[in-house]
């Protein structure tokens, strides 16, 4: 049996390589595979930490997805995880309401977390300045080298016997057709219109300068007077995130992106500002009407695999299984299945 898959990002690739390895024959077409928002994205494995109210059923998903990670990344030769926890730190009183209130949604959930004052913060991760005055510490949300992640995907996928074309879907005959092309899936099927959206997210990236002080040990995410921010640890530097807006197809970083980004960052680790800027980019999320995937059948010889929005790297090994499932004749959970919009 014959698949082909159109999209060559972290859904794309790990689907591709996963049905290869179930014994499809597997082509994939993209026209710059290991690129867009997987390729931009901070590489967050962070179900917990992105846990809101009235997101349970996303939660629930990232939490079996993050269980899944170890094995996966050792499977492809461990590409970066990044295994040291993530802090969640708040600046003023509003803030740290905020961060009661996750705490106590958690709590409520069986998912308790460690909160902690701004001085038990600072002892944990000696990177944050003086502005954190509270925050959290959860030490299952992980993260990963997405770029390394790419490369080993790709490598895996083509060992496994995926061919990987370099051009874009065009109809290609196929058994079964799976559409994983992100925030473009929608011009793909006629039945995902609507159902797919492009959600920018600007991101810097920092080099460690020889002097300047230590890096943190651990994914920190913050607020900062209301506004998210993240920094990841890379290897000899940091992944900054994330600006959200809804701008369409636009890709290009702006000047107000960078300056926010930078500001609340260096609130909460002020040694960043003796750091490099190495990278501005920005890239698409694809978002969905209700934050939650799109995963499973659109119609008797099309599957789908997109709507993960800013979840993308942590649900990849979720999203393969329930694919893999899907082409065996099996099903996939209510909240995930695309007719759930009629």
């Amino acid at each position: 049996m014959e698949l082909v898959v159109a999209g060559g990002g972290v859904i794309g690739l790990t689907c591709a390589w996963r049905a290869a390895q179930a014994g499809w024959a597997v082509g994939l077409f993209d026209p710059d595979p290991e690129s867009g928002s997987s390729w931009v994205a901070g590489g967050m494995l962070a179900p917990v930490t992105e846990a809101w109210p009235g997101e349970e059923e996303l939660l629930e998903l990232g939490l079996r997805s993050v269980a899944l990670w170890p094995e996966f990344a050792a499977e492809l030769g461990d590409p970066g995880l990044h295994t040291g926890g993530t802090v969640v730190a708040a600046t003023g009183t509003g803030d740290r309401a905020e961060l009661d209130s996750l705490a106590d949604h958690l709590a409520r959930l069986g998912r308790p977390v460690e909160r902690l004052t701004g001085r038990e913060l600072r002892r944990l991760e000696p990177a944050l300045g003086p502005d954190v005055r509270g925050g959290l510490s959860v030490p299952a949300d992980l993260s990963v080298d997405n770029r390394a992640l790419l490369a080993s995907l790709r490598t895996a996928a083509e060992k496994a016997g995926v061919r990987i074309e370099e051009r874009a879907y065009r109809g290609e005959p196929a058994d079964t057709l799976l559409i994983c092309a992100g925030a473009h899936s929608a011009a793909l099927h006629p039945a995902l219109r609507g159902l797919v959206r492009p959600v920018k997210g600007e991101i810097l990236r920092l080099a460690h300068r020889r002097g300047a002080f230590p890096m943190p040990g651990r994914t920190v995410r913050a607020l900062v007077d209301g506004r998210p921010v993240y920094l990841v640890p890379r290897p000899n530097g940091l992944v900054v995130g994330a600006t959200q807006s809804e701008q369409g197809f636009d890709t290009e970083p702006t000047v107000g992106g960078v300056r926010d980004l930078l500001r609340d960052a260096e609130r909460i680790v002020p040694g960043i500002a003796e750091y490099g800027l190495v990278e501005v980019a920005a890239g698409l999320r694809p978002g969905s009407p209700d934050n939650l995937p799109l995963i499973g059948r659109l119609d008797d010889r099309t599957l789908v695999a997109t709507g993960h929005s800013r979840n993308g790297i942590l649900l990849a090994p979720l999203t393969a299984q329930l694919i893999v499932a899907v082409l065996d004749g099996g099903s996939v959970p209510a909240a995930v299945d695309p007719g759930r919009f009629g």
